[in-house]
């Protein structure tokens, strides 16, 4: 899948927002891509999917684990495209866990997957539940790399996309200046200004 067909579909779903965003980082941002978009779409959902899985497609692959709640669609399109079981990590009490059951068999391989990432962090406390658990993380998917290529996971890993889009420390937030109002994106908080 080529970078203008993955543009193209992200301006068809409406996935690039432009504003001044809280990012989950703490950062702040003039631009935030809303992924679930893409996935109220199951054609633009399996075509972009099915691009990423390819790219694992070797790797002997036991479980796709997601972080909730941007992964969890994601990892399930994951599985089926690779022919295999899914799950999702969730917080509780502020800690990424497992839970409804779910389970890492011990020596299990493990693709963690996400679709944005920007620091990295979510993706980095999925890995560290399935090391816990006994499994091996073989490799880090996303749809959308928005660190440019700068996040290091030491494992494989693979986008759909990679867009170095701008995010600021807080403190040096030239949108705040502007007295644009700061908005936290995401599954509750979409288009309601941080006060």
């Amino acid at each position: 899948m080529d970078r203008e067909r993955v543009l193209q579909i992200f301006r068809e779903t409406g996935v690039l927002l432009q504003g001044h965003f809280l990012l989950t980082s703490g950062r702040h941002s003039g631009e935030y891509l809303q992924c679930a978009k893409v996935f109220q779409y199951p054609r633009y959902a399996e075509e972009i999917t099915r691009a990423l899985a390819d790219k694992f497609k070797d790797d002997r692959i036991d479980i796709v684990v997601g972080p909730a709640i941007g992964g969890i669609i994601l990892s399930y399109e994951m599985g089926r495209c690779l022919g295999i079981k899914t799950i999702f990590a969730e917080r509780e009490d502020g800690k990424m866990t497992l839970r409804r059951g779910f389970e890492i068999p011990e020596g299990s391989r493990v693709l963690v997957v996400e679709d944005v990432v920007t620091t990295g962090g979510s993706v980095k406390e999925v890995m560290e539940v399935v090391k816990n658990c006994g499994g091996e993380v073989v490799g880090v998917g996303a749809v959308v790399d928005r660190s440019g290529g700068n996040v290091d996971f030491g494992v494989k890993f693979h986008s759909v996309i990679s867009m170095d889009v701008k995010s600021y420390a807080p403190e040096e937030c030239p949108i705040c200046r502007t007295g644009l109002p700061l908005v936290k994106p995401g599954s509750r908080n979409i288009g309601k200004s941080q006060e």
